[in-house]
C-alpha cells in the first residue's frame, strides 16, 4: 500500500531531498511538501524544479503540523537538527533521515527523543557526485537498497511508515542495525571514495598525463568529484569502522607493492584471481553460484 502524507517536511533540498520532493509528487503521496534550507537561492530552485510547494529558512516554522519529516542534511548536521525540531514535533509525526552513516545518529535519536522513539534511521544507497536541486529526479530511489534501522526502542508505527515510504518509492528495503550497517559501509562506500580520492591525487602528480586518461581511471575514479564536506562528515561519523576497512587495504596495498618490487609473478597473479574472485562474490553471487554448477 501506497502510504500518503497530508504535510512532508524536507529539511535539506539537495539532490537527495529534492529528489525525494518530486518522487512523493509524481506519486501522490504527499498533500503540500515544505522545504527547508539555509540558501534561499537553492530553495528557490528546489521549488521551480517542483520538488517543494513551500520554502522555509527557519526550520522551526516549517515542521509543526507535518505528518513527516525527512532530514536530508549531511550526517554530522543531523543530531543537531533532531535537537532543533524535537520540542515543535506533532506526537504522531514520523521522522526519518538520509545519512550514510546510522550509528551515533540513531544513539543519539534513541537517548534525547521520547520513547518509543518516532525519529527511525535511513540511508537510501542512491545518490551521485553531482549535487544541488537542479540535478534532482523523481526515479532517484527506484531499485536502491534502503537500509532502515532496526530495534526494539522504536515505535513500530513509525518503522513500518518508514519502510512503507521507501518501498513505494521503489526502493529494496533491508531492515539492519545501525552499528553492522556503519561496518558494512565502511568497505562498501566509504572505504571506495577515500580509494578514489586517492587514485586521482596519485595521477594529477604524474606528468603528460591528460591524453593518458581511459574509461578504466574515469570509472574508477568518478566517485572522487564529490562534495568535500559531505565525505568529510561521512568519514568523521563513521571513524572507527573506515579505519579499519582502510588499514585492511593498506596492508593488502603493502603485499601487492612488495610482490611487484620482488618481481614474484606467482603472488601479483594470485592476488588479482582472489581480488577477481571477491568481487564476484560480493557483487554478483549468481555467477558464482553458476561457476560452482558449471564445475
Amino acid at each position: 500500500m501506497t502510504p500518503r502524507f497530508d504535510t512532508v517536511t524536507i529539511i535539506g533540498v539537495g539532490l537527495l531531498g529534492g529528489s525525494l520532493g518530486l518522487a512523493m509528487k509524481a506519486r501522490g503521496m504527499a498533500g503540500t511538501v515544505r522545504g527547508v534550507g539555509h540558501r534561499a537561492s537553492s530553495l528557490e530552485q528546489a521549488r521551480a524544479v517542483g520538488a517543494v510547494d513551500e520554502t522555509y529558512l527557519d526550520p522551526l516554522e516549517a515542521v509543526p503540523g507535518a505528518d513527516l519529516i525527512v532530514v536530508c542534511t549531511p550526517a554530522a548536521l543531523v543530531p543537531g537538527m533532531l535537537d532543533t525540531i524535537r520540542p515543535v514535533c506533532s506526537s504522531t509525526a514520523i521522522v526519518t533521515d538520509v545519512a550514510s552513516t546510522k550509528a551515533a545518529i540513531c544513539e543519539h535519536a534513541r537517548n534525547t527523543w521520547p520513547a518509543p522513539t518516532r525519529f527511525v534511521g535511513s540511508h537510501p544507497m542512491a545518490g551521485s557526485e553531482k549535487f544541488g536541486p537542479r540535478h534532482a529526479f523523481p526515479e532517484l530511489y527506484e531499485d536502491c537498497v534502503t537500509i532502515v534501522e532496526t530495534g526494539g526502542h522504536i515505535a513500530q508505527d513509525a518503522r513500518e511508515a518508514v519502510c512503507a515510504l521507501w518501498r513505494a518509492l521503489g526502493a529494496e528495503v533491508i531492515e539492519m542495525a545501525p552499528d553492522v550497517h556503519d561496518a558494512g559501509v565502511a568497505r562498501t562506500s566509504h572505504l571506495p571514495h577515500v580509494a578514489a580520492a586517492a587514485l586521482a591525487m596519485a595521477a594529477i602528480r604524474a606528468d603528460g598525463i591528460r591524453p593518458l586518461i581511459g574509461q578504466g581511471f574515469r570509472d574508477t575514479t568518478r566517485i572522487a568529484a564529490s562534495r568535500p564536506e559531505v565525505w568529510r562528515d561521512i568519514c568523521l561519523t563513521n571513524s572507527r569502522s573506515l579505519v579499519e576497512a582502510l588499514d585492511e587495504l593498506i596492508r593488502n596495498l603493502g603485499d601487492m607493492r612488495n610482490a611487484i618490487d620482488e618481481g614474484n609473478a606467482a603472488q601479483v597473479e594470485a592476488f588479482f584471481r582472489e581480488a577477481r574472485s571477491a568481487r564476484l562474490e560480493v557483487v554478483d553471487q549468481r555467477i558464482v553460484d553458476q561457476k560452482v554448477q558449471d564445475e
